[in-house]
């Protein structure tokens, strides 16, 4: 793939400008070594060549080769977006994001694996961007080249992700509130979180906000956001609070309704450098937490 820039900057080295754009050291030595090149001014110059003012820099990265340990499946994706540089797919539940050293099939990589090869891509590496637990289902980013990838793990303030929540609904419940407490591992469990003061164990700050979006059958909908990305950070912090989600029975969820947590990654907004421009993207409450609300 091609990626231009203009300088504007004098006697700037190749390498310092590019970094300015996120181009990091490691792809510039997959530039370099596995048949990308870096053009300045129509004419091929290395990482340490200086730049005038003006100069037309124009780096082309090599073909990504699909990722040999990963087994590419045929599986009907549900593409919700998709352009040059990202794929948004709308994951259903029972699906976990990433293979595991006793699950090398049945993943969302898997599925991603196979459509990029079906597709004849040129990058066909497999880069998750976002994941989702296995029975979470919603809205997953996967980035289709290397250099979107660190693009898009750059972007901090300008990334957000929105989830829809189920609870039981009770009177004494706000209309919307702010929980900022930190998540660490529970005791004797590699799986469950918790908030953690205690110091007893790491905890990492964790901040959650949420609205109730509508009441109906005596649940809330909740629309949730995350301003930080912790491990089962909405389970955790909706049960902190007291108000697990359905069907979530490691938090403490009924499960007599659900037989999954009623969360689902209902929207994501974050900036698309490439081609200068926002995305933004909904997808639908699925079919079973709509069915609980009806």
């Amino acid at each position: 793939m091609e990626f231009t820039y203009i300088a504007d900057t004098e006697n700037q080295k190749v390498k310092y400008f590019l970094k300015r754009y996120h181009v990091s050291k490691k792809l510039l030595a997959k530039v370099k070594f596995d048949g990308g090149e870096i053009l300045v001014n129509g004419k091929e110059e290395n990482a340490i060549f200086r730049l005038k003012i003006g100069d037309v820099v124009k780096i082309t990265t090599p073909d990504e080769k699909t990722n040999d340990e990963l087994i590419a499946e045929d599986f009907p994706l549900d593409v919700i977006y998709e352009d040059e540089d990202y794929l948004l797919i709308n994951k259903p539940a029972g699906y976990a994001s990433i293979t595991g050293s006793k699950s090398p099939t049945g993943s969302m990589c898997n599925f991603v694996a196979g459509y990029l090869i079906r597709q004849n891509y040129a990058n066909q590496k497999v880069h998750l961007a976002t994941r989702l637990d296995r029975n979470t289902s919603g809205l997953m980013i996967f980035c289709k080249h290397s250099f979107a990838h660190s693009i898009l793990k750059a972007q901090k303030s300008e990334f957000t992700k929105k989830y829809y929540a189920l609870v039981k609904y009770d009177e004494n419940m706000p209309k919307s509130g702010v929980i900022d407490a930190p998540i660490g591992r529970a005791e004797g469990s590699i799986i469950e979180r918790r908030v953690r003061h205690d110091g007893l164990m790491e905890a990492k700050a964790a901040r959650t906000s949420y609205e109730v979006v509508a009441v109906k059958n005596g649940l809330a909908l909740l629309d949730v956001t995350l301003h930080t990305g912790r491990t089962h950070q909405i389970r955790v912090h909706m049960a902190h609070i007291g108000y697990p989600l359905i069907g979530d029975d490691l938090y403490g969820g009924d499960t007599e309704l659900l037989q999954r947590q009623a969360l689902h990654c209902h929207s994501v907004k974050f900036e698309n450098s490439f081609r200068e421009k926002i995305i933004e993207v909904e997808c639908p409450l699925p079919s079973d937490l709509e069915n609980l609300l009806k």
